[in-house]
């Protein structure tokens, strides 16, 4: 028999705030063990091969809806893993794809999520090279789940632990239009927001040997990412609450659904660090991808993430706590 007072894991230990810290540090400290992979707290793990460095990554994948506006499961899955590798400073090299797939899932939906897989194969010029298909009985999953792994050569490696005092902190685009395009699909919103899902290895490519650190906002926002990078990078971070770039219709969404905008999930844009001397560069160039790509902060000497408000005030910035967004990923 279980024992009453066993450990379980909580919807929130995958939702991207502190009860998700804690499982992967969990997952981390046994994998540990015995293990020489470099950069295994970044979004994916580096090794050298004939003289090259070669990162690797892995996700995973379940949403709801999966059909959204701005794009699907299937997209958001290819996005996603070209997105980590990208983050890491690596041009993809190919991907696999596993599904798993619920008894009696609908054969046209498959093939729409295949064709959007497809599509940004095709366009990114990223082959998917190997996979695997499973069926579940009815009822043993929620319709369908995807995992996807990819493999790139990067130049050099970008870390989450590279932000120093004197930095800026810099956002390739306007925030939060992902999780708040599926929030406004949940609820039968009037305003349809699209998902902000778009991979990210080209507007990058262009600006990696600039930046000291790169991480996309998905799980937990920027919230979540922006405390990840200072405490590993060991700075204190200071927001401009009137530069963060936020459609109108996804900060009114969050304030009607008493939700705090920057723990909404972003999966087409990324947060960086930058010299005070390369920031102008980096933004222009930033700027032909998405007009909303502009500094929104600083990095100084201390620790934890503060946001200065409108009306000049400091307010901590915490990671979130407890149920965020579930399956927004």
């Amino acid at each position: 028999m279980e024992k009453n007072n066993e450990r379980r894991i909580e919807i929130a230990h995958g939702s991207g705030g502190k009860k998700s810290v804690e499982l992967i540090g969990e997952i981390r400290k046994i994998l540990r063990e015995g293990s020489s992979w470099k950069n295994t707290d970044d979004d994916g793990a580096v090794f050298e091969w004939k003289g090259k460095k070669l990162v690797f990554t892995t996700d995973a994948f379940i949403v709801d809806p999966i059909f959204f506006p701005g794009g699907d499961i299937g997209k958001l899955a290819t996005c996603g893993t070209i997105n980590d590798l990208a983050m890491m400073g690596a041009q993809p090299l190919g991907l696999s794809l596993s599904l798993v797939i619920e008894e009696g899932f609908s054969w046209q939906n498959l093939r729409k999520i295949i064709r959007s897989i497809n599509q940004i194969s095709q366009k990114e010029k990223v082959p998917i090279v190997t996979g695997d298909t499973k069926v579940t009985e009815k009822g043993k999953l929620d319709k369908i789940e995807i995992t996807t792994a990819g493999v790139g050569i990067a130049q050099f490696v970008l870390s989450n632990e590279g932000a120093q005092a004197g930095d800026l902190v810099i956002t390739s685009g306007d925030l939060g239009k992902h999780g708040a395009a599926l929030l406004a699909k949940r609820f039968g919103s009037v305003n349809e927001i699209k998902s902000d899902c778009q991979p990210l290895n080209r507007p990058i490519k262009k600006v990696a040997p600039f930046l000291t650190s790169a991480k996309d906002p998905t799980r937990g926002g920027l919230a979540a990412v922006l405390n990840e990078v200072a405490e590993k990078s060991k700075v204190k971070i200071v927001l401009d609450e009137d530069k963060i770039p936020f459609q109108k219709e996804v900060s009114a969404l969050a304030s009607l659904l008493g939700i705090d905008k920057l723990a909404l999930p972003s999966e087409g844009r990324f947060v960086a660090t930058v010299s005070a001397r390369q920031a102008k560069k980096v933004v222009n160039c930033l700027k032909k991808f998405n007009r909303q790509a502009g500094v929104i902060g600083r990095v100084e000497k201390g620790k934890g993430v503060y946001l200065k408000t409108k009306v000049g005030t400091l307010r901590k910035v915490e990671t979130p706590e407890g149920k965020l967004i579930p399956r927004i990923c």
